[in-house]
């Protein structure tokens, strides 16, 4: 799996995302960016409300407890229950659990739970909203689009 985020453990149990694999940032504010079939993508930065520059993009998604929108994830290994809860339900343990409790507006912490086929760390640039003028190696969020007559 690309990228140092993933702790592939020797005990057979799934690799999970430790408190030390993201890169380093401030990436306090997060929120879901995409979520199909084949993928759950969550982005990450200080602000979202221009851009981010950190995704963890998961691989065909198979459990997905998680606010739409969250601040300051605590990451951890999964709990011994939640990885037999999951399996339970999917009929098979799957190779990658990621685990965190974070902020996502009430009074306590919420726990969240992704399971996935695999999980990659992007770190660059992505722009939530047009500019005509973006620079190479930044790319824009899949909801943007140009506007004004150059977008007819």
């Amino acid at each position: 799996m690309p990228g140092s985020a993933v702790d592939q453990r020797t005990s057979g149990a799934p690799p999970q995302l430790g408190l030390n694999g993201l890169p380093e940032g401030s990436w306090w504010d997060w929120d879901i960016i995409a979520w199909n079939a084949a993928e759950l993508r969550l982005a990450a930065g200080h602000d979202l409300a221009y851009h981010h520059g950190l995704e963890l993009v998961f691989g065909d998604p198979t459990f997905v407890s998680c606010a739409a929108q969250f601040h300051d994830p605590v990451f951890r290994a999964a709990t011994s229950e939640e990885i037999v809860r999951v399996t339970r339900q999917l009929g098979e343990e799957p190779p990658v659990f990621v685990a965190f409790e974070a902020d996502a507006g009430g009074l306590e912490p919420v726990s969240c739970l992704i399971a996935a086929e695999r999980v990659e760390v992007v770190q660059e640039t992505v722009l939530r909203y047009w500019r005509d003028d973006a620079a190479p190696g930044q790319r824009f969020a899949p909801w943007v689009r140009p506007s004004g007559p150059q977008a007819s």
